[in-house]
């Protein structure tokens, strides 16, 4: 056998014989972290995608205000250009005159000729000035240089004013859907944990009913064995023992589940384990009735400053800034308006010290289109209808939170009352069930006695459990309802 192979069986007889083997390794290597609300909460609020998001629109609005205000800040740009003629009407000299307009005296003539010259053609004098004049123009040099700089001042521009106005309630009410993103995620994360807590501790307590039924069936062979119990006594403890396992199998998958959602809201990896530390009841467990929550008529101010009825206000206040800058359109935008600039028209490529020229002017403009195909009262008509559209919006919302913080508040009420019952029936139920199983011991209980006393604890056990999570449930709605953290929970 080769050396190769030799190392194969080596390391296969290692992992055989060590203890665990590989697959010990395998175990030790996942991680396993303890989690409790407020670390799922506070881990929700850093690592969750809608808060990111939420956030980045947020900064958007904000950026967004500053662009508006932009529009009524002075506009200051500059521009350097440089233009090349290949071809130009103005090409092959300045302006020709005929020779017969020519002003040309002959300095060699003698006065009186010089004289007669001049009294002839003093007229031709201004033509041949205005050929010299033009022959200086630059029209058609060959190299041009332009520098400028512009000024453009708003001075009377409504719809800039209402565009800052749209940004500023833009981001109000961006700032409102952060806080909302933020309740709605804690909300979520709060009922997953909830929810995950719930499947742990029910799959606790039908495990617990496995092993009061396997405690039970030994019981019962020994008492066969004793010639006290018949076989089918014996059958129906391993019948009743058998039926429990797929409730618990149930259970467990049910457990499973939860605590995936859980990880997938909080941003945990699927290969992590994860162990709950805030449980539902025992030590530990959220405390009951801590939280001070106002009644349906004194949460109403409340209620109001929630950040989704902000947001749907900041909504309607933009639509109005949207009807205030269609109605700007039929009033006149006035600038100011100012040049400065430079010239050179060089000989050669580059200019000169001597060659630019100024060129500096100022005014203002303005602007009022008159007529456009009844486009203007058509945005208007538009704009007003969202308005009142944004309007009714607000006030559904307003109605909708009310009656949703009025229903978290009888859900309180009826979880509160099932939390009182239920804690008193465990111990009711638990007492029926030792003493059935005592009477069963001393043969004054049937097979069937034992079984629906422990039915009836396990149920017992599955409603205590359910009243506190439905209790903590509803507090956190009844919380989400007036805009509340779902942290106070956990204080």
């Amino acid at each position: 056998m080769s050396s190769g192979k030799w190392l194969v069986v080596a390391i296969g007889l290692s992992v055989a014989v060590l203890p665990g083997g590989a697959s010990a390794q395998v175990v030790a290597a996942r991680d396993t972290i303890g989690l409790s609300l407020a670390e799922a909460l506070d881990r929700s609020i850093e690592r969750s995608e809608e808060v990111r998001i939420a956030q980045a629109q947020v900064d958007r609005a904000r950026a967004q205000v500053g662009s508006a205000r932009s529009n009524l800040l002075p506009q200051v740009n500059t521009q350097l250009g440089y233009t090349r003629t290949l071809r130009s009407v103005f090409q092959g000299g300045g302006f020709e005159i005929p020779d017969s307009l020519r002003f040309d005296p002959d300095s060699t003539a003698s006065t009186a000729e010089r004289l007669r010259y001049l009294e002839q053609n003093t007229p031709n004098a201004a033509f041949e000035a205005l050929g010299g004049l033009f022959s200086g123009l630059p029209f058609g040099q060959e190299h041009t240089w332009n520098a400028s700089a512009t000024l453009q001042q708003a001075l009377f521009a409504p719809a800039a004013v209402s565009g800052v106005q749209l940004a500023r309630r833009a981001a109000e009410a961006a700032r409102a859907s952060y806080e909302e993103a933020v309740s709605d995620v804690t909300l979520q994360v709060t009922e997953a944990y909830l929810g995950a807590a719930l499947a742990e501790q029910t799959a606790e307590i039908v495990a617990a009913s496995v092993e009061l039924a396997a405690a039970h069936l030994e019981q019962v062979r020994l008492q066969f064995d004793a010639g006290t119990a018949s076989e089918l006594d014996v059958l129906r403890a391993e019948v009743e023992l058998e039926n429990l396992r797929p409730q618990l199998a149930q259970a467990n998958n049910g457990r499973d589940l939860a605590v995936a959602n859980l990880k997938r809201l909080v941003n945990i990896p699927a290969e992590t384990e994860v162990r709950l530390t805030t449980p539902l009841t025992g030590p530990g467990a959220l405390a009951v009735g801590d939280v001070d929550l106002p009644t349906l008529e004194e949460a109403a101010s409340v209620l109001q400053a929630r950040a989704s009825v902000r947001a749907a206000r900041a909504n309607v206040a933009m639509m109005e800034e949207q009807a205030d800058i269609a109605r700007s359109a039929f009033l006149p935008a006035v600038y100011l308006q100012g040049n400065m600039a430079r010239q050179a028209f060089p000989s050669g490529f580059l200019p000169g010290g001597n060659d630019w020229r100024d060129d500096w002017n100022v005014g203002f403009a303005v602007s009022w289109p008159l007529f456009q195909g009844m486009r203007r009262k058509a945005e208007v008509d538009a704009a007003n209808a969202q308005v009142r559209q944004a309007e009714l919006q607000a006030a559904q919302l307003e109605e909708g939170v009310r009656l949703e913080y009025d229903r978290a508040l009888r859900e309180l009420e009826r979880a509160r009352l099932q939390l009182e019952a239920a804690g008193t029936t465990v111990s009711q139920a638990q007492r029926v069930y030792d003493l059935t199983e005592l009477r069963y011991r001393e043969g004054l209980a049937t097979q069937l006695d034992v079984s629906d006393a422990r039915l009836a604890l396990q149920q017992a056990r599955l409603n205590e459990v359910t009243a506190y999570h439905d209790y903590q449930l509803a507090l956190a709605s009844a919380l989400r309802a007036l805009g509340r953290p779902a942290t106070e929970l956990v204080r």
